[in-house]
């Protein structure tokens, strides 16, 4: 296992992007930070900035906010561009239905004494951590024969 590897989440509303990450070949995500959202060009280049700090970065997995009945709305179409522009430059990118990520990291927080006024500033990259472990799971499901 390669710790300077890692594999990056991203769950991107319309104010603010959460970030995790993990190391290749682990399973436990952690959120990282969030980022304020400026636009698709100016919030990619941070990215990118900070996935060359963390070392390599191997794919990069974006949460995809699926309507309840399955259609994508804005904020999917939000999510794809970001993920079409990390994949110009050059990140393998996949895609994961968090239609319930923020539910999921609200009760994590909740469970960790983290009450909701004290979610605000963590929520979306816990959420990010939730839409990795997720994708993580779901891989090894699919790996198995």
């Amino acid at each position: 296992m390669a710790l300077d590897r890692y594999i990056a989440a991203l769950d991107v509303g319309t104010k603010t992007i959460g970030i995790a990450r993990c190391a290749v070949g682990t399973t436990l995500a952690h959120p990282q930070f969030t980022l304020a959202r400026k636009g698709v060009k100016t919030d990619v280049r941070h990215m990118m900035d900070v996935f060359q700090q963390w070392g390599k970065v191997t794919a990069v997995v974006v949460g995809l906010p699926y309507e309840l009945d399955g259609g994508e709305g804005r904020s999917a179409r939000l999510a794809r561009q970001i993920g079409e522009a990390l994949a110009e430059r050059g990140h393998t990118v996949h895609y994961q239905d968090e239609r319930f990520s923020t539910v999921e990291a609200s009760h994590r927080l909740y469970a960790g004494g983290v009450n909701s006024r004290g979610q605000r500033d963590v929520i979306d990259q816990v959420a990010a951590a939730v839409i990795l472990e997720d994708w993580l799971s779901a891989q090894a499901k699919a790996d198995r024969p």
